[in-house]
């Protein structure tokens, strides 16, 4: 069983991500869900990034930290969808403890002199993806890689950007049921 921290997208806590929660607490895990957005979901691109900004990035990193603090130390697993994705990176980046960290759709920079001893790191990603070209996504590999991160990355060809979420346009039930399917077998090796 698995501590996990899942983490929304910039859409905000949507169905699918308890959805999400759900099949992963059915798995026999343990998942904790923040509203990094207060109660607010939106339903276009536009106003997603409009949410986004309102909110600004730093402070959505301050949410991210205090929804991890009662976690950190205890092994978590940090996972989320895009955006989440992202802020889980950062997070398992500050958590010496961390257990592993599961990518859908999103990653996130990695600082100079990043140490990650071992990790182990799953990243799901549409192929191609708009949000994650092919070139970040390579040049992110070698930089997990160089600072020790045991690093599997799953495309998906032909895929939307957020492909596991069934209420948006993006869905892709073939390559959502695929990428569950490992990344329940990465939770499970853990």
């Amino acid at each position: 069983m698995a501590r996990i921290l899942l983490l929304h997208s910039q859409y905000g806590l949507r169905p699918a991500v308890h959805q999400a929660a759900g099949r992963l607490r059915a798995a026999g895990h343990e998942v904790h869900v923040p509203d990094l957005y207060d109660g607010r979901v939106v339903g276009t691109p536009e106003e997603a990034i409009a949410i986004k900004e309102e909110i600004g990035r730093d402070e959505l990193l301050k949410r991210a930290v205090a929804a991890a603090a009662p976690l950190s130390g205890q092994g978590v697993v940090y996972a989320g969808f895009s955006l989440g994705g992202a802020l889980a990176q950062n997070l398992a980046l500050a958590d010496e403890n961390a257990r592993g960290l599961l990518l859908l759709h999103g990653t996130s920079d990695l600082p100079e002199g990043a140490s990650l001893d071992d990790l182990p790191v799953q990243l799901h990603v549409a192929d191609p993806d708009t949000h994650e070209p092919v070139d970040w996504q390579n040049a992110w590999y070698l930089l997990m890689r160089r600072a020790g991160a045991d690093v599997e990355v799953f495309r998906y060809p032909g895929a939307g950007h957020l492909f596991t979420d069934p209420d948006l346009p993006d869905h892709d039930p073939e390559s959502a049921e695929r990428a569950w399917a490992a990344a329940l077998g990465f939770l499970a090796d853990l």
